[in-house]
């Protein structure tokens, strides 16, 4: 009788883009959204909140346009700054570090009496919040199985409407009590501390240690966490000249060649995909009123449910953008959402009706270059870069998105809501060219295969 051969040779093995899907992925992707909930609950309040702050500090369009803008131009500064230090330190130190001072700076914003102090607190904030995207999406992408990774990445992007979504119920029954606006502020300590103690048990990156000439930590991480038969197989090998990049090695390595037109390509994509986003958030109620919604309740419950409109549209894009590719998903929700913009531009005095259809097209098309905000950037760069290059790319996006916030209450009040909105649609259909002509497909491909040039 043929003895039976050794257990060892009959286990498949596993790698991180082959192995099942299974608790520890999941848990990843929940406490990863953390850096996405927290940046949509942080934009979503102060549009609640400038409601009450505004007519108590007599603050004019410039000092709202500062406030509202003063967390996404952090984001820019935190993006293009710690991008880099997590990819020379590692993932795991920052992915703590960056909540801590979100809760921090959250908990300063209740003393604060002058609209510089706020805006302050927010840039710092903001800073943060930029810091948790290149960190949390890099680990991400670089944990979970090649046919998940779009939708586990992607649906942390979803995360960030569940934030603002929240943050939007949490203001409207906040604004009925005296300085509610402090309490809606202070609110954002909480879900950064349940993030925080839920992170603490997160392991470093397997490719990152790889990447630093550390293969046995990084085999014993992916054998405690994906299986005993787990190899290395498929994370690019230890390279000792690119293990130890200096900041200005990495950054020129990302802006230059097929990395630099990339760069580009995210960026534009990206920043016009927000830019109307963000400004429907920091000034939503206020947007809503000028389109007849005079009545405070209607503004609000049409806020908070723009806001359900935007997540629905991040859940049907996750569940459409491996079966269509990445490309399509992209242009298409660029033109359609557009043609929602343009109809509110044509038809700004329709009936409430046609004006709440018209905000839902745009929000649930909106759906698919949103989640692609951080399915394209993981993929479309190699380990060494990633972080610096998602830190450089949504520190980028927010420049055009502090600027399109910080000018849209002007443009309310100087150019009128139909104006206003032909911007917005001329944005969306921007974007909707840049990706036409420069979107790769990267559906069906391995992490390192997709970001090879």
């Amino acid at each position: 009788m043929t003895p039976h051969a050794p257990t060892s040779v009959r286990v498949k093995k596993l790698t991180i883009d082959s192995a099942p899907l299974n608790s520890f992925h999941r848990r990843l992707a929940l406490v990863s959204s953390g850096g996405p909930f927290l940046d949509g609950y942080i934009l979503g309040i102060i549009g609640i909140a400038l409601v009450q702050i505004i007519p108590q500090w007599h603050m004019n369009a410039w000092w709202n346009g500062l406030i509202g803008a003063s967390a996404l131009v952090g984001v820019f500064i935190g993006g293009l700054i710690f991008g880099n230090i997590t990819d020379k330190i590692g993932r795991k130190l920052m992915y703590t570090v960056d909540l801590l001072a979100i809760i921090v700076f959250s908990i300063a914003q209740f003393w604060v009496h002058e609209p510089w102090q706020l805006f302050t607190l927010r840039l710092l904030i903001g800073i943060a919040v930029g810091a948790d995207y290149p960190i949390a999406t890099a680990l991400v992408a670089e944990f979970v199985p090649a046919k998940w990774r779009a939708r586990m990445i992607g649906g942390l992007n979803a995360m960030w409407f569940v934030g603002a979504t929240v943050a939007s119920f949490v203001g409207y029954w906040l604004l009925s009590i005296d300085d509610g606006w402090r309490w809606m502020l202070l609110s954002c300590a909480v879900p950064a501390f349940v993030f925080l103690v839920a992170r603490a048990s997160i392991p470093e990156s397997p490719h990152w240690l790889v990447g630093k000439g550390r293969q046995d930590e990084a085999l014993d991480i992916l054998k405690n966490y994906i299986g005993d038969a787990a190899t290395l197989e498929g994370i690019t090998a230890h390279d000792p000249n690119t293990a130890k990049l200096s900041t200005a090695q990495a950054f020129k390595l990302v802006l230059t060649g097929g990395y630099l037109e990339r760069v580009i390509f995210i960026s534009i994509f990206w920043t016009c995909t927000i830019v109307t986003l963000f400004s429907i958030y920091a000034f939503g109620p206020q947007i809503l009123a000028l389109f007849h919604l005079k009545s405070g309740n209607a503004a609000n419950i049409g806020y908070g449910l723009i806001n359900l409109f935007f997540l629905v549209g991040n859940v049907v894009a996750l569940l459409v953008v491996d079966k269509l590719g990445r490309r399509p998903v992209l242009i298409w929700g660029f033109v359609l959402s557009g043609f929602g913009l343009m109809f509110l531009a044509i038809f700004p005095t329709a009936p409430q009706g046609l004006i709440a259809i018209a905000f839902a097209f745009y929000a649930i098309f909106n759906g698919g270059p949103s989640i692609l905000e951080w399915i394209y950037p993981n993929e479309l760069f190699p380990t060494k870069i990633r972080a610096t290059a998602v830190g450089l790319c949504t520190g980028t996006s927010r420049i055009g998105a502090a600027i399109g916030t910080f000018a849209t209450p002007l443009a309310l009040t100087n150019l009128g809501i139909a104006n206003t909105m032909w911007i917005a649609t001329a944005v969306a259909l921007l974007g909707a060219a840049a990706s036409y002509y420069m979107a790769p497909e990267t559906n069906n491909k391995h992490l390192e295969e997709a970001a090879a040039l």
